[in-house]
Formats: C-alpha cells, sequence, structure tokens
C-alpha cells in the first residue's frame, strides 16, 4: 500500500516496515502517525551500532511504495515520558543568550579570528563576555585585540595562566589546520597539473 485510505492508520507501537520509493527499505516502531500530512515516524535500530541508541525516522508515505505491518499494536500505548521543562527553558534561554553574543561580536566588528577565539574560550570556560571588542573572562581576564596569548592581561595567578594556555592553544590549532589546508591546496594544484 502506497499510503493510507480514509481511516486507515497505524497504532503507535506498532512495527512496520516500508519500501521508499528509492528502494531503501525501513523497518521500526511507529512512534507517531499524522493522517493529514501522511507522515510516519519510526524508531529504528541504531545506525550508529549502539545499543542504547535509536534511529528516529520520519517518512513522508507519499514516496513509500508498500507498507507491511509486521506487528499491530491493539492495546493502549505507554504514557509518554515526561519532559523536564525548566531544564528546556534554560537551555533555551542559553543559547539564545550565545547566539546574541555572536551577533554582538559581529555588530561590534571583532575580527573573525576574535570570534574564533572566544567561542574556543566558551567550550572551556562558560563565564567569557564581550565587552566592545575584549573578550573577558571570569571577570579576571581581558583579551584585547588581536587576542594574542601577550595580550590577555589581569591579576596573575592560576586565571590568567589557564587563559592564557587556551589562547595558545588554539593559534597552535588554528595554524595546524591553516598548514593542512595549504598542503591539500597545494596537492589539489599538482593533481590538476599533472591531468592537464
Amino acid at each position: 500500500m502506497a499510503a493510507p485510505g480514509p481511516g486507515e492508520y497505524f497504532s503507535v507501537g506498532s512495527h512496520v516496515s516500508c519500501l521508499t520509493c528509492l528502494g531503501q527499505r525501513l523497518q521500526g516502531e511507529v512512534v507517531a502517525f499524522d493522517y493529514q500530512s501522511k507522515m510516519l515516524t519510526l524508531k529504528c535500530a541504531p545506525s550508529s551500532g549502539k545499543p542504547n541508541l535509536n534511529d528516529v525516522v520520519l517518512i513522508n508515505l507519499a514516496y513509500v511504495s508498500e507498507v507491511d505491518i509486521i506487528n499491530d499494536r491493539t492495546e493502549t500505548p505507554p504514557p509518554l515520558a515526561s519532559l523536564n521543562v525548566n531544564k528546556l527553558a534554560n537551555r533555551a534561554r542559553t543559547e539564545k543568550e550565545d547566539k546574541l553574543s555572536q551577533a554582538y561580536a559581529i555588530s561590534a566588528g571583532v575580527s573573525v579570528e576574535g570570534q574564533q577565539l572566544f567561542q574556543t574560550i566558551h567550550k572551556t570556560i562558560k563565564d567569557c563576555k564581550w565587552q566592545e571588542k575584549n573578550i573577558i573572562v571570569m571577570d579576571d581576564v581581558v583579551i584585547t585585540p588581536p587576542y594574542q596569548a601577550e595580550n590577555c592581561k589581569g591579576k596573575e595567578g592560576s586565571a590568567l595562566s589557564h587563559v592564557r594556555k587556551i589562547v595558545e592553544k588554539h593559534f597552535r590549532d588554528m595554524e595546524s589546520q591553516k598548514s593542512v589546508q595549504r598542503s591539500q591546496a597545494q596537492q589539489t594544484q599538482k593533481d590538476s597539473t599533472l591531468s592537464s
């Protein structure tokens, strides 16, 4: 069957197998089905191979040539797991603050290198923010343009030392990435020269 007819639906918890118009076979447990849009959501075996995970696949039944119900569930499905709304709200607020911080840096005219350094520091130390074009870390360390280790100022101590190490490592990593990209570009150029 290509798509359910009037009054037909898939029960949550049923196991189905679908053959897409591209010949791909998908099999899994029905998590949700929307009759209006003909969208089926399946929980499938993990493509990563990790047993404690699952893949969730959205399938547009307009692009399915065959659907087989392997095991139809007739009893009431178990209740959905409750969501920690506070945790979700905090995550949304944090993400919004991060995006606003990025937008502020761009509008303040901060260099791309400064923005990348900020992101690197922020991965390790969440307590960092912009103050005009300066990066403020833990309210103790100020990093001014051009954002090198020698541009880190603050009270001598472990915080300043730690931030300097992060800055030095960031620029070492960036330099090694650039050298890899240069060698790849040179190899590509050699290959195109040899093939012409």
